[in-house]
């Protein structure tokens, strides 16, 4: 993030680079932007579809909300290119002038998830074969194939265009390629595609037979051209090397456009793009892996914020490129696409914005600025009306705007450091989403289960791949991690040899890297470091009296949705929590066991335990694991999100309880957003302080 942040160009410095480029369109002086903000309030701005004539006035309602950046021409690809090869970027060069002139950077996306009619009529091989075997068509977003070469020459001419000529203006901060990557093609040139990629992968049909035991039901394929394309229900290897395939080719398709990009501007400007929290159409590791920065889009739709879950969301980006990301849309108020669109409430989009901030968001942007006379997406959210007058929410975002200027010196540099980490992988929940086994088994709410009380105890988690150097944690946590390479399994064995504590949730190592299982029981390749294993899971109905009687260190529970039947191997192996009387099978086995390996320790839950439990089960993981919250404890609703770097401690606070609470601090803080020193802050519902150590 540091790098984004040195914006020193000399006027005449650009002006030469501009002449030597030969932009005549821009060899005009540009204005010169104030020094980027620490944190960001954004807003995506649409100005191709509204009069020229307009502009400064909403660029000045910007400029009053404390708006510091907006994103636009996303989506503008019919406004620049009207037709093939002629380009009209006149109204670009004004928007991102008229934006300085207000103090507002801007970031320029890449219009390619909305290829013109002229471009899908003349060529259309470029649009997207659907699972049904039609072909999409013009009119929507995201009809393109992401695979066909011609789009991707397409794509990247727009790119390397908008690249040339923006790449070194000062008032461009940064690139969104594309915009919210989701749709696959089916057609035969993808399936091409895909048998040519799993034979670089598996070299022959004799070692992926094998692997993926097509033995069972005649799958055995004799020709690669045999293989098919599959998204729910076929064989396991099949299904996962898929979405490996669409992660792959995600990344390829970005790459195509940010390649240009990065040889024709400045290493000053970003590139990102904007991804969906828990959605799960491609491996959000695999595409984030070229990018400056990760972002996302941060929705709540229907109802309000679940801070944990959404929580949790924030704290999955930030694990991506492990380091700050951007909010690059949100809401405000409410949507348009949800069954109901209800709104947030009064104080609810300032107690988020910061909720994002504290987990790590350094810039955090509204869609939409203004309501479109037309268009899809007509009764969504906005921060102007149609009539270019202030909605309600405005002024709620005109306070935040204020708090983020006065908060962003004592957030400058800061970041989330955290004693715990969460093991999370796409291939495990595609894995149990295939074959759930109980239809309420849901991975991600499998891993909000213990983030919950984690974060409640530690008030600070990381979310991370199994791959991710673990050495600076105290404790790591592995909910449902059910598919597990060899490379993965000795990173966590070696992470408890070096005197970490790795716990396990239900499911974990059940299968090998092919989506098969592991000879060995649960937890595979970790069953001799645990001394134990899984005898047998059940899955648990939800019919009254059918959940399974659990009791022991952590008191007395029940084991819902899930229940894994656990036994010992090795002596020093204990059992924390047993099975009460239930379907015969589980009665008297252990639900929960522990080792001690050297100086590090294992535990293995195979119980699916309630809230209270779990806040238990996360405070022993705590106190066995050396973990500590340094802030101390708060009232219930209460959130704690500490943020540290360049020798400062910020804690942000909010109060999502709906009675007000009264915090007393560890010790003497500034409160940033008053301006004075404190010792107790009260916070009504919704309420925020953002507070710096001495």
């Amino acid at each position: 993030m540091q790098s984004i942040r040195k914006l020193l160009p000399l006027a005449f410095v650009t002006l030469f680079i501009f002449s030597a480029l030969g932009i005549s369109a821009l060899a005009q002086p540009q204005p010169q932007p104030e020094t980027q903000p620490p944190i960001y309030l954004g807003t995506a701005w649409y100005p191709e579809q509204w009069p020229e004539s307009r502009w400064d006035a909403d660029l000045r309602l910007m400029q009053q909300a404390g708006i510091r950046f907006v994103r636009i021409t996303e989506f503008a690809w019919s406004s620049i290119e009207p037709e093939e090869a002629v380009y009209k970027f006149d109204w670009v060069d004004h928007a991102i002038d008229d934006a300085a002139k207000h103090h507002i950077f801007v970031v320029l996306g890449t219009p390619t998830a909305a290829p013109p009619a002229w471009l899908t009529q003349k060529y259309p091989e470029t649009l997207r074969i659907m699972e049904d075997g039609r072909r999409d068509e013009h009119g929507n977003r995201e009809q393109f194939n992401w695979a066909n070469p011609k789009y991707r020459e397409l794509c990247r001419g727009i790119a390397e265009k908008m690249a040339k000529r923006y790449g070194h203006n000062p008032n461009v901060i940064g690139w969104q390629i594309d915009n919210e990557y989701a749709a696959e093609s089916y057609g035969l040139d993808v399936q091409k595609q895909f048998q040519d990629w799993l034979k670089a992968r598996y070299g022959t049909l004799d070692n992926l037979n094998e692997r993926w035991t097509t033995a069972y039901w005649s799958e055995t394929y004799s020709d690669w051209s045999q293989i098919p394309i599959e998204e729910k229900y076929g064989n396991p290897g099949l299904l996962l090397n898929w979405k490996r395939f669409v992660s792959d080719t995600y990344r390829s398709y970005q790459k195509n456009q940010l390649d240009v990009i990065r040889a024709n501007s400045d290493r000053r400007q970003f590139i990102t793009t904007n991804m969906m929290g828990w959605f799960d159409g491609y491996d959000h590791y695999t595409v984030s892996q070229d990018l400056d920065l990760a972002s996302w889009d941060d929705y709540v739709g229907r109802g309000h914020l679940d801070p944990n879950r959404n929580g949790a969301a924030n704290d999955l980006t930030r694990g991506f490129l492990r380091k700050n990301f951007w909010i690059m849309e949100t809401q405000p108020g409410f949507v348009n696409w949800a069954p109901v669109n209800t709104v947030l409430d009064k104080g609810e989009v300032r107690a988020m914005a910061w909720h994002n901030v504290g987990h790590g968001a350094d810039a955090v942007s509204y869609w939409q600025w203004r309501s479109d006379l037309n268009g899809q997406e007509e009764l969504h959210g906005t921060l102007i009306g149609a009539d270019g007058t202030p909605v309600p929410v405005y002024s709620e975002v005109a306070q935040i705007g204020k708090e983020f200027a006065k908060a962003g010196p004592a957030l400058a540099g800061t970041s989330v450091h955290s004693q715990v980490a969460i093991l999370h992988s796409y291939d495990s929940r595609w894995a149990i989403n295939w074959q759930r086994h109980n239809q309420a088994f849901d991975p991600v709410t499998q891993i909000v289960s213990y983030y919950k009380p984690l974060r409640e105890v530690a008030q600070s988690v990381d979310i991370v791949p199994p791959t991710t150097p673990l050495d600076g944690y105290k404790l790591v946590v592995a909910p449902g991690l059910e598919v597990i390479s060899k490379a993965e399994a000795e990173n966590l064995i070696a992470y408890v040899k070096n005197g970490g504590h790795l716990v396990l949730g239900q499911r974990t190592g059940m299968k090998n890297e092919d989506n098969g299982l592991w000879p060995e029981r649960e937890p595979g390749p970790l069953t001799e470091l645990l001394g134990g294993r899984v005898d047998q899971f059940y899955a648990i109905d939800d019919k009254p009296g059918d959940t399974v009687p659990v009791s022991g260190i952590w008191g007395n529970t029940t084991s819902k949705i899930w229940a894994e039947q656990l036994s010992t191997s090795a002596p020093d192996t204990k059992v924390l929590m047993t099975y009460g009387k239930s379907n015969g099978w589980l009665d008297g086995k252990p639900a929960v066991i522990t080792r001690k390996v050297g100086k590090g320790q294992i535990t293995y839950i195979g119980a699916w335990m309630d809230d209270a439990t779990m806040l238990k089960a996360a405070k022993w993981m705590a106190e066995t694991s050396g973990v500590t919250a340094e802030f101390g404890p708060v009232p219930t609703g209460v959130d704690v999100y500490p943020r540290e770097g360049d020798g400062k401690k910020v804690f942000i606070l909010v109060n999502f309880d709906k009675t007000p609470q009264t915090v007393t601090l560890p010790s003497m803080m500034r409160d940033v957003l008053n301006d004075k020193e404190i010792h107790t802050v009260s916070l009504n519902h919704y309420g925020v302080a953002v507070l710096q150590a001495k």
